[in-house]
């Protein structure tokens, strides 16, 4: 049957790309449809972080682990979700994921040598150089491609400048109060202030938006055909195997005929049906590669921990726009702020992974839709900033204003504006304010593991770097609830990324990879990078598997 391509990929985030360019380094003839106007994906709105333990990076800085580690960890984390055979698929080609994207697609990668796991107090928990990111990347050598990439999201940059977790930020943080990082930031915001007014957008690529810049760099350099405005509607089958796909188009319906098809068009996180989160996919993402599968055998695998990737968000008012979603990731962990309920009380450490406070916000409250708000004074929100109200300089008038960011000069007032209990309020914040002189958080542990110290201020003077005493007038609040980065659950598949039938048989010819199949770590969240992690992973290993030169794990 003659085709119009050897391997056609639906969605062009960090799977799609990765499988395409996979398959077009291994000689296949690859088509990228892409429903949106620009190719990314949510990764390109992505901090960008890749968990990939063992990968070349950390190597490259003599940090070297048996696999048996990374597989412990998950199998302690996992429990009964632990799929023996997808986590070993992961934990193999994850590192040589990463080296073929360096060695044979030009991509170049930073160790996060200093990111321990989520739960690093566990057995098998990685203390550093699991995580890499792509290394920062000028978009003027992505030439007229440059227009065709998704920009980064307004409410997690600054002016549209991408800003990277690490030194980087650290210099924003601190620009008033170090004239090294204050020279640092002048720096950069004068060469995107000449960006913006030459390119209308930013040119100094960081986190996600520089991974997807490189994937497309490389895809185009490889002969990739980039197709985008392609919505998915169909899928087609010959002999029993799928073998291209049906589009919707601004020119009308296209068909595209296939000897393999990867589905990596951003999964479930915007589907109508399933009241999802506040979610920071993009719109896209509303589950076109799940009924497409599902009309020829595929099924949702639902029996998950969690149902999405979570984490803690604000809902940020803009005039005369919709609002827009704030994720809370950063300034949770920083000395001097609490998370409190109505009544006034903290329910878990502020610091946790972002998945794992939504988690105990949920348990700690009945209702359908639970809220916290986060509390700080003025010296932690000049120092650090609350959402995104930023930190000093900047001016926070339009905020206070919107009623986004609320400020009392006392905390009782604080609290009556937010609807807090203000009795309850002032106890819990006595009662944090003694243990930050200690350093010891009686109620909740904060500070106790390596992964909650990263996320605190090692320049604080006191004795816990993620404690501080929350009283020097005025003080903030704002509000939170729950968001998501994307769907854990997704398309039931095997180690080879093939999508699995009611019979959890292979459906032929047909693969998913990132957010379209089902979380491999069975709704647990065990480190930052555990979504772009698997879906460079298993977009390559479909690759592999339709060019027919798949090496099995070990």
């Amino acid at each position: 049957m003659k085709t119009d391509c050897d391997l056609l990929v639906i969605g062009s985030g960090a799977a799609g790309l990765c499988a395409a360019v996979t398959g077009a380094a291994r000689g296949l003839r690859v088509i990228v449809a892409e429903k949106a106007t620009v190719y990314g994906g949510t990764t390109a709105w992505a901090g960008g972080w890749i968990w990939a333990p063992g990968n070349p990076a950390a190597q490259r800085l003599g940090i070297a682990e048996p696999i048996d580690a990374p597989r412990q960890y998950l199998k302690t984390l996992l429990g009964s979700a632990f799929d023996a055979e997808r986590v070993e698929a992961f934990l193999t080609f994850a590192p040589r994921a990463i080296e073929f994207l360096e060695t044979e697609a030009g991509l170049s990668f930073e160790c996060g040598s200093l990111i321990p796991d989520t739960y690093s107090e566990v057995e098998g928990a990685g203390q550093g150089g699991r995580s890499v990111i792509a290394a920062p990347y000028n978009a003027r050598d992505l030439g007229p491609l440059l227009h065709d990439l998704r920009p980064p999201l307004r409410e997690t940059s600054f002016w549209g400048l991408p800003i990277q977790a690490g030194s980087d930020l650290r210099a924003f943080m601190s620009m008033t109060r170090s004239p090294k990082a204050f020279l640092y930031v002048a720096s950069r915001m004068a060469r995107h202030l000449w960006d913006l007014a030459f390119h209308r957008r930013a040119m100094q690529l960081r986190n996600g938006n520089a991974l997807m810049a490189r994937l497309l760099r490389a895809a185009t350099d490889l002969g990739v055909n980039l197709r985008k405005s392609h919505t998915a509607t169909r899928l087609l089958q010959h002999d029993g195997r799928v073998s291209g796909a049906i589009f919707a188009t601004l020119q009308g319906e296209v068909t595209i005929t296939a000897g393999n098809v990867v589905l990596a068009a951003g999964g479930l996180a915007r589907d109508a049906s399933l009241a999802a989160p506040h979610s920071l996919a993009v719109p896209e993402a509303t589950g076109d590669s799940a009924r497409i599968a599902r009309a020829v055998g595929a099924r949702i695998d639902c029996k998950l921990a969690a149902r999405f990737a979570q984490c803690p968000v604000s809902i940020v008012p803009y005039p005369n726009a919709a609002s827009a979603v704030f994720p809370h990731i950063i300034e949770r962990g920083k000395p001097g702020i609490i998370g409190v309920l109505a009544n006034g009380q903290r329910f878990c450490n502020e610091g946790l992974g972002y998945h794992d406070y939504v988690v105990a916000l949920n348990k700690s409250s009945s209702e359908e839709n639970p809220v916290s708000w986060l509390i700080c004074d003025h010296r932690f929100q000049r120092r650090y900033g609350l959402g995104i109200a930023r930190p000093a300089p900047l001016p926070l008038g339009k905020l206070l204003r919107s009623g986004y960011l609320v400020r009392s000069r006392s905390l009782s007032n604080l609290a009556a504006i937010c609807g807090i209990d203000p009795q309850g309020l002032l106890a819990t914040v006595a009662s944090y304010n003694h243990d930050a002189v200690s350093g010891k958080d009686s109620s909740f542990g904060r500070g106790e593991t390596a992964y909650a110290r990263l996320q605190g201020d090692p320049n604080h003077t006191g004795p816990n770097p993620c404690m501080a005493p929350i009283a020097k007038a005025p003080f903030y609040a704002v509000k939170i609830v729950a968001g998501s980065f994307g769907a854990f659950i997704g398309l039931k598949t095997d180690a080879a990324a093939r999508v699995l039938d009611a019979e959890d048989k292979p459906i032929a010819g047909l693969y998913a990879a990132g957010t379209d199949m089902a979380s491999v770590f069975g709704g647990f969240y065990p480190a930052g990078g555990i979504n772009i992690g698997p879906a460079l992973t298993f977009g390559h290993i479909a690759a592999l598997h339709a060019a027919g030169c798949l090496e099995e794990p070990r």
